[in-house]
């Protein structure tokens, strides 16, 4: 396994650890005299770094491979919704915009394997970068403003409105570019040995 996909792998790890960690209620502190929340909120910005890093020395070392393209989205899903979800229970997000954001990765991601089952493909909204970035800033600005800077509590509460909208919005675009009603392309033929003797010869001419 390479160092970016055990980064992705390391994240997933660090979800339960997450939730245990903003859910466990002890004397209100852990070790080295933290809370709780704190603790919570360096493991999810470490988390959260990690899906930044995973992604960049893949493109520098070129080490894009099948398995990251597969667990890199699901971890970070498990991470956002773990988060969310913590707070719902805690009680610093509203429930009902956290079934909004997890309904619309759930919708989104079954829209996108069958239209790829399809032969359809579904480039990236550029509102999902933008959601990201939100729902990271929301989550750690919820987390520390309600413990130790009530300022910060705001703008998690104004970030999460923003998750929402770009969730809603970029969910939409997502349905409304795909054309499921057509046919599936049929796969492309094989090229024989005949045709890459002709393309490799027409390169080298060229």
């Amino acid at each position: 396994m390479n160092l970016p996909n055990a980064l992705t792998v390391t994240r997933i790890f660090l979800v339960p650890l997450l939730v245990v960690v903003l859910l466990t209620r002890s004397d209100g502190r852990l070790i080295l005299g933290m809370r709780e929340e704190l603790v919570g909120a360096v493991i999810f910005g470490v988390a959260s770094f990690t899906d930044w890093l995973d992604g960049y020395l893949a493109r520098r070392r070129k080490q894009v491979t099948a398995l990251g393209q597969v667990i890199d989205p699901l971890a970070d899903k498990l991470l956002i919704s773990a988060a969310l979800i913590s707070l719902v229970q805690m009680g610093l997000a509203p429930a009902w915009m956290v079934v909004v954001i997890i309904g619309r990765e759930i919708a989104v991601t079954g829209l996108r394997s069958l239209a790829y089952s399809r032969g359809v493909s579904m480039p990236a909204s550029p509102l999902g970068k933008i959601k990201m970035v939100a729902q990271v800033v929301a989550i750690l600005a919820l987390i520390l403003g309600d413990f130790y800077l009530p300022g910060l509590f705001v703008v998690g509460n104004v970030a999460l409105w923003v998750v929402v909208v770009a969730a809603l919005v970029s969910g939409a675009d997502y349905f409304r570019r795909v054309n499921l009603s057509a046919p599936p392309k049929a796969p492309e033929a094989p090229e024989t040995t005949a045709q890459v003797k002709e393309e490799s010869s027409r390169r080298f001419v060229s």
